[in-house]
C-alpha cells in the first residue's frame, strides 16, 4: 500500500515534466460581444492587470454589462499562472464565505462572497474549453488540460457583482 501511494505521489509530481499532447489550437479568438446573453463593453485595465498579464500564456481583458464587471482571460495552454478569483481576492485581504454554485449555459460555475471595508461582492467563475465544456473552477479545470483530456483555447471568465 505505501507502495502504491508513493508511486502515485510521484507521478503527480512528475506530471508537470512530461510532454503534454497537443492543444487542439493555441489561436486566440476575438473576445466575444456577449456574455452569459447579456452585451458587454470593454473597461480600462484594473490597478493589477498589468502584473497579471505580464508572462501569461493568453491574454486578459475587462468589460462591463451594465450590471457586472467581467474579467476574461484566453488562456492557450495549462498553466498554473491561472489562479482561482478567490486566492486574489483573499490576498487582497476580502474574507471569502462561499456561496452556491450558479448554473450557467453548458455546466456550473463556482461562486463566493467577498467582504472589506462594508462592501460585498459576489463572484463567480468557470472556464470553458475549445469543446465547450466548462469547469466550474481552475482547480477542476488544470488537471484535464494538463494531460489533454481538455483542450484550449480556453475562456476563463470571472463576474463581480456589488451586492451590498
Amino acid at each position: 500500500m505505501i507502495r502504491l501511494i508513493a508511486g502515485i505521489a510521484l507521478l503527480a509530481a512528475a506530471m508537470p515534466l512530461l510532454p503534454s499532447k497537443p492543444q487542439a489550437s493555441t489561436v486566440l479568438r476575438p473576445w466575444p460581444a456577449r456574455f452569459d446573453g447579456r452585451a458587454i463593453v470593454p473597461v480600462p485595465p484594473g490597478p493589477g492587470d498589468a502584473m497579471l498579464a505580464r508572462g501569461f500564456p493568453g491574454h486578459v481583458a475587462r468589460f462591463s454589462d451594465g450590471r457586472r464587471q467581467v474579467v476574461l482571460r484566453q488562456v492557450a495552454r495549462a498553466t498554473r499562472q491561472l489562479h482561482p478569483p478567490r486566492d486574489c481576492f483573499a490576498a487582497l485581504g476580502y474574507a471569502i464565505d462561499p456561496l452556491p454554485m450558479q448554473r450557467v449555459a453548458g455546466g456550473l460555475a463556482s461562486c463566493f462572497a467577498a467582504r472589506r471595508g462594508g462592501v460585498t461582492l459576489r463572484v463567480c467563475e468557470r472556464i470553458t474549453d475549445a469543446r465547450a465544456r466548462v469547469f466550474s473552477d481552475v482547480p477542476g479545470w488544470y488537471w484535464p488540460a494538463l494531460t489533454g483530456a481538455s483542450t484550449g483555447p480556453w475562456l476563463a471568465a470571472m463576474t463581480v457583482e456589488r451586492t451590498g
